[in-house]
């Protein structure tokens, strides 16, 4: 399916947390490939303050809940760890968006 990307950083964050995020963005589009029926995906990455953020959306059959199964709820916990957050919206007929924000951390800074 196709996928847009759109990405709006000044710098790269630190590895780590470019690991995460790389991570996080492939899980959930693993997820749309396998669970929602859309024809197409976007994701955005974007930096708002000391927050890098990723946002995920497709246009399939949503219903996704952090709830049902081991899938969003583990990414959830994982993201958590490292003081990220993962939010979701996705009513019944869709369409899905799920938003994780993690911090942000100078790739500069982190190597020293």
């Amino acid at each position: 399916m196709p996928v847009r990307v759109g990405v709006d950083l000044a710098e790269r964050p630190a590895e780590a947390i470019e690991g995460i995020a790389y991570f996080t963005v492939s899980e959930l589009l693993q997820n749309v490939s396998k669970h929602s029926r859309a024809r197409s995906a976007s994701v955005e990455v974007w930096r708002t303050g000391g927050r890098l953020m990723l946002q995920v959306r497709d246009d399939g059959t949503g219903g996704a809940r952090l709830d049902g199964g081991t899938g969003l709820a583990g990414l959830a916990e994982r993201l958590g760890a490292v003081d990220g957050v993962l939010a979701l919206d996705s009513p019944a007929g869709g369409p899905t968006t799920v938003t994780a924000e993690l911090p942000w951390r100078d790739r500069v800074a982190a190597a020293r």
